[in-house]
C-alpha cells in the first residue's frame, strides 16, 4: 500500500468518524441559540433546515480536521 493511498485512507476513516457527533453537535448549538435569540420552539421545518445546514457544514469541518490531523501525524511519525 502506498503512502499516499494509506493517507487518503485514514483521512476517509477519521472523517467519517467524526461526522455524526460534529454534526449533532453543530445541529444542538444553533438549535439552541435560535431559540433563545427568538424566545420560542423552532417549528419542525426550521429544525430540519438547520439539520441540514449542520450536516453540510459538519461533512466540511470533520474532512478537513482529519486531513491536517493526519498530515500532522504523517510528518510527525516519519512515513511522508
Amino acid at each position: 500500500m502506498t503512502a499516499e493511498l494509506r493517507f487518503l485512507l485514514w483521512v476517509a476513516v477519521l472523517a467519517a468518524l467524526l461526522f455524526y457527533p460534529v454534526a449533532r453537535l453543530v445541529w444542538v448549538l444553533s438549535v439552541r441559540r435560535l431559540e433563545r435569540r427568538r424566545g420560542e420552539r423552532l417549528s419542525d421545518e426550521e429544525r430540519r433546515g438547520q439539520r441540514r445546514r449542520a450536516f453540510r457544514l459538519s461533512a466540511v469541518v470533520s474532512t478537513l480536521f482529519s486531513t491536517l490531523y493526519n498530515i500532522y501525524l504523517m510528518r510527525v511519525g516519519g512515513d511522508g
